[in-house]
């Protein structure tokens, strides 16, 4: 009881002290609460009114640390600019402002954070800049000099380059599968690529990227955005672009005709005076794919500092004044397009090499009509006497062996008188061949290629493709005796009337299986084979000779070569859609 009553609380049921305890504890907390309120909300007002109104000049420099520690980094970065520029830009300001305090409290994270920030800004910028914006900067390339990075290298090859088609750009809802920026060539003394320079905002916006180009003139002939775009380059990777048909497209020819005054006399219909011009707006349609329409400006990104060499006969010099002529148009300043020796004709010199300066490349063209070297022996009498060496490669071989893109071809000259009959032509080491079946010596001089290139050209460095016989339509004679084509303003429709597959192609295609070295074959046998009104025939020049005259210009027609615009420009659309897919399929890898 003692213990209870001890315990018993008066004043109903409250005690003294309990009271008193309990009032202060309630005023305190009070307090405290108030207090609280009080700091957050200056603290909030504090801190928006130096976010919104920093002062220029602050006396203390506690605050100037805060404005000034990163600033510059994070506003540069995203907005694109080089040290020392600057954009009056309110949210760019604001933002940095922001990330500014808070690495000033924070200074391990933020550092990092704003570090990665500018890498990753300034990889999109360049990304969606191009290589027009980004490489601005390529290495000279000068005669027969090659750069070291070669075009269209398997992904593993580069750590610095960009990975086109893999990653995507988000602009608003479409995804833009950036083709190839051109890959950051090192310059001779030059270890280690680095983060190329990103331009200012001003050049950024007066710029295009190769994609964008390739995308607004796809989107011309049907392709309705860069994702499709993307897509239909996708779909090269499997298509046999040369199963289709010539399908009218008044959006062709590539260049206006007459417009391209380095067109040789000899493949320049228009100003020959060919009357009808049909022929040059057909569009090769491969039938499980769409070959997209040659972007003259994209192919030269993919050529900067690129040397693209074509060797053979006149047929690959009307693919070469082509594709010249095509590259030309998309240049502005055409004066910076020239031939490196300053010819204006190209039918009697061993090889010729048109600069294009901006892009510091060449594209170039060797004469070898037969690949293997034409040579001049003595016979048992001591006269001199014509071979062809059908163990050795052409003479200029080494001058166009470390290229980085190479288009062979040969055919038409196999066709002529001597190299048919084959009687005391063809050599082989010391030995002279009394009579050699024209086939077996085209096969003897495509082997003696093969292992040329086997042995000489570095698959990791160089592109290789043979281009395939290009289909001739002479009717009543040849070349040398009356065959004519004049009339013809149409291609052939029925495929029963095309000729059967040349045997010597067959021969290539054999040894092409049997090569180490992988080489792309332009198969445009059949496509050209098509195209019985694509010949100069009697425009193949303005003015004739007496001789001519006298026979009728009609007696000497070229059925074998090709007017341009026309099919050779096909050929090089081809030539294209090969590059882009490599480039995808490489980069993929």
């Amino acid at each position: 009881m003692a213990e209870s009553t001890k315990y018993t609380p008066i004043n109903n049921g409250t005690l003294p002290s309990e009271f008193n305890f309990t009032n202060i504890f309630t005023f305190r907390t009070k307090r405290s609460r108030t207090f609280a309120y009080i700091f957050v909300a200056v603290f909030v007002a504090f801190t928006v009114f130096l976010a919104f109104n920093p002062s220029q000049n602050p006396s203390s420099p506690w605050f100037s640390n805060i404005f000034t520690g990163s600033s510059f980094r994070i506003s540069s970065s995203s907005t694109g600019l080089q040290p020392n520029s600057t954009v009056n830009t309110s949210s760019d300001s604001v933002g940095s402002q922001f990330s500014s305090i808070y690495s000033y409290f924070f200074a391990n994270n933020s550092t990092q954070s704003a570090r990665n920030s500018t890498v990753s800004n300034s990889n999109l910028n360049a990304t969606v800049s191009g290589s027009g914006s980004v490489n601005s900067q390529a290495p000279t390339v000068k005669n027969n000099q090659t750069t070291s990075s070669p075009p269209f290298l398997p992904a593993s090859s580069s750590t610095n380059q960009t990975t086109p088609f893999q990653e995507t750009v988000k602009n608003g809802n479409n995804s833009y599968p950036p083709v190839v920026r051109n890959q950051t060539d090192l310059k001779p003394n030059q270890r280690t690529t680095s983060s190329p320079p990103v331009q200012s905002v001003s050049n950024q916006n007066n710029q295009t990227t190769p994609l964008q180009k390739t995308v607004t003139n796809a989107s011309s002939n049907g392709t309705k955005s860069s994702s499709e775009f993307g897509d239909l380059v996708k779909k090269l990777v499997n298509c046999d672009l040369f199963d289709g048909e010539w399908v009218k497209d008044e959006s062709y020819p590539l260049y206006k005709p007459g417009s391209c005054s380095l067109i040789d006399e000899q493949f320049n219909c228009f100003n020959n005076g060919r009357p009808d011009n049909a022929y040059q707006m057909l569009k090769w349609k491969p039938k499980s794919c769409t070959l997209p329409r040659l972007d003259g400006s994209h192919m030269l990104q993919l050529l900067r500092g690129k040397r693209l060499v074509f060797v053979g006969d006149s047929l690959n010099r009307n693919m070469w004044e082509s594709l010249v002529c095509i590259l030309r148009n998309s240049v502005k300043d055409q004066s910076k397009v020239y031939e490196a020796s300053g010819r204006h004709h190209f039918r009697s010199e061993p090889s010729y090499s048109f600069v294009f300066k901006d892009y510091n490349c060449t594209v170039e063209f060797f004469v070898a009509p037969f690949i293997v070297r034409e040579s001049v022996t003595k016979d048992k009498n001591g006269e001199k006497k014509e071979t062809l060496r059908l163990d050795l490669i052409g003479t200029s071989a080494d001058q166009y062996k470390t290229a980085d893109i190479v288009v062979f071809n040969t055919g038409h000259w196999w066709t002529h008188e001597k190299t048919a009959k084959g009687k005391d032509y063809y050599q082989e080491g010391s030995h002279v061949y009394n009579e050699l079946n024209v086939l077996e010596a085209f096969r003897k001089a495509i082997t003696t290629w093969g292992r040329w290139v086997d042995a000489n050209v570095n698959p990791s460095k160089t592109l290789v493709f043979f281009r395939g016989y290009s289909a001739s339509h002479f009717r009543g004679g040849q070349w040398n005796s009356g065959g004519q084509c004049d009339n013809e303003v149409e291609p052939i429709k029925n495929t029963t009337y095309l000729s059967p597959y040349p045997d010597k192609m067959k021969v290539l295609e054999k040894v092409l299986r049997n090569m180490k070295t992988r080489v792309s074959y332009l198969n445009i046998t059949r496509l050209t084979d098509f195209r019985k009104d694509g010949h100069p025939s009697i425009y193949r020049k303005q003015h004739y000779s007496e001789q001519e005259k006298r026979h009728s210009p009609l007696h000497f027609q070229d059925c074998s070569h090709w007017c341009l615009p026309g099919v050779p420009d096909s050929w090089n659309e081809i030539l294209y859609a090969e590059l882009l897919a490599k480039q995808y399929q490489n980069q993929k890898n």
